[in-house]
């Protein structure tokens, strides 16, 4: 006799066809999502890196930014040092002119005048003083012309004082210092000379 299937094999042929396909599907869904994970982990992972080099990078910039900023205060105190010593050896340079000025002016003042104040601006320097006649003022302005030493003079105020004598005057004048040429340093006098 034969088998007749009464089951609907068919419903049963479907629903087996049905969980396999669910089962892939689910498979490859967790594939899938095993797959995103390891691939977020990783990009997680390498942003946390470059922000952990950033982070080291922003350190050692935060350091170099102190060392230029220490060297620049270490320039500044370098070009203030150097300023400094120019300004000593400027003036141990012209410590030995200065005083040849003041002797030369002591050599140009004629008897019969005095000196009340010299005070030099620059190059400039501003003399007054009395003197027994308008004739010694003018041999002291012969005297600094002739000087070396000194150069430019002008005679500014000339007034009668007679309180310091019968002919006195009170003078004020100033001068230009100006240092001596050294013949040896200048071609042109050593050219002209005796051989």
């Amino acid at each position: 006799m034969a088998k007749i299937n009464l089951l609907p094999w068919r419903e049963a042929y479907r629903q087996e066809k049905k969980r396999e396909f669910l089962g892939i599907v689910g498979g490859i869904g967790l594939a899938a999502a095993f797959c995103a994970y390891l691939w977020v982990s990783s990009v997680q992972s390498a942003i946390e890196n470059q922000n952990a080099r950033n982070q080291m990078l922003n350190q050692e910039i935060a350091k170099l930014d102190a060392q230029v900023k220490e060297i620049s205060e270490i320039k500044k105190v370098r070009d203030d040092l150097l300023a400094r010593i120019k300004v000593i050896t400027d003036l141990e340079g012209t410590r030995p002119v200065i005083v040849r000025y003041f002797d030369e002016l002591a050599r140009s003042i004629p008897d019969g005048v005095w000196i009340s104040s010299a005070e030099r601006k620059g190059n400039v320097v501003t003399i007054e003083g009395v003197a027994e006649s308008y004739n010694r003022i003018a041999s002291f302005l012969r005297n600094l012309e002739a000087s070396d030493w000194y150069a430019s003079h002008n005679l500014i105020s000339v007034d009668a004082a007679p309180e310091e004598g019968e002919d006195a005057s009170k003078f004020k004048m100033t001068v230009e210092t100006s240092a001596p040429v050294d013949p040896a340093a200048d071609p042109a006098k050593t050219a002209g000379g005796v051989k």
